[in-house]
């Protein structure tokens, strides 16, 4: 029985791996149900044996990466790490996520409006406390002196859009590794925000 619930669940990963590239590529409206069981190279009618809808996909995908963010996010919090280090974690995290998981992360940023209640507004809920606790490490290091008198929103928003941006690298031909994507965008954000 456990081997079969395991072989289950691995067939769901790899639905949600190639659901995710889908719907990063083509836009979860634009994709059916049809179409992704096409690309895992089953039935149609075989692929609600391992998922309802293609809702329930969509909620699994976003709720992943969240829960991931959230998680590395708490932990700062609670560490003894400088506001500047906080935010410098925070970068190279949500960069390696944009590097390593492109496709759930590009899916979690540009889809997450097509969540089904009560999915919608839990998730809403999170993105703004997310931002509100970026903004709460920039704002305390501006007050310990460690950053400029940038305003927390405009700082969070420049790192997050920059972040997004990489979605341009995957698909450029630059020769540029990930290590150096990574330690290049966290020079250049940190160095705007921090104290001289």
């Amino acid at each position: 029985m456990a081997t079969v619930r395991r072989k289950n669940a691995s067939k769901k990963d790899f639905i949600l791996l190639r659901a995710s590239a889908m719907f990063r590529e083509k836009g979860f409206s634009a994709t059916s149900m049809r179409d992704l069981a096409e690309m895992v190279g089953i039935e149609a009618a075989s692929l609600y044996n391992h998922i309802q809808s293609k809702s329930e996909i969509l909620q699994e995908i976003i709720f992943r990466m969240a829960n991931d963010c959230n998680v590395h996010l708490e932990e700062l919090e609670s560490s003894n790490l400088s506001s500047i280090k906080k935010i410098e974690s925070l970068i190279r995290f949500h960069v390696q996520m944009m590097i390593s998981k492109c496709d759930d992360y590009t899916v979690m940023i540009n889809e997450w409006m097509h969540l089904s209640e009560p999915y919608l507004t839990n998730f809403n809920i999170q993105r703004h406390q997310y931002v509100v606790k970026m903004e709460r490490i920039v704002a305390d290091g501006f007050q310990q002196k460690e950053m400029k008198g940038i305003s927390p929103y405009v700082a969070v928003l420049t790192i997050l859009s920059s972040v997004r941006g990489l979605e341009f690298w995957h698909r450029s031909s630059q020769k540029i590794t990930p290590k150096e994507i990574e330690d290049n965008m966290v020079n250049l954000l940190i160095s705007g925000l921090k104290k001289n």
